[in-house]
């Protein structure tokens, strides 16, 4: 089951995600694996600012 989120996001990809990361995690050092990590929270974070911005931007 999806949902939408308030910016139209599909959300339930959760699972898939997960599995990959799980997939990742298999084949790396700890230490390896937190670049990765960091590097998907850092676009998400820029990812969700830009959302912040667009919807400011469309409502002037």
């Amino acid at each position: 089951m999806t949902k939408n989120s308030p910016n139209g996001a599909n959300i339930g990809f959760e699972q898939t995600l997960w599995q990959a990361a799980d997939k990742l995690r298999s084949n790396m050092d700890a230490a390896e694996y937190k670049h990765v990590v960091l590097g998907l929270i850092f676009l998400k974070y820029i990812s969700d600012a830009f959302s912040e911005l667009h919807e400011a931007l469309k409502k002037k």
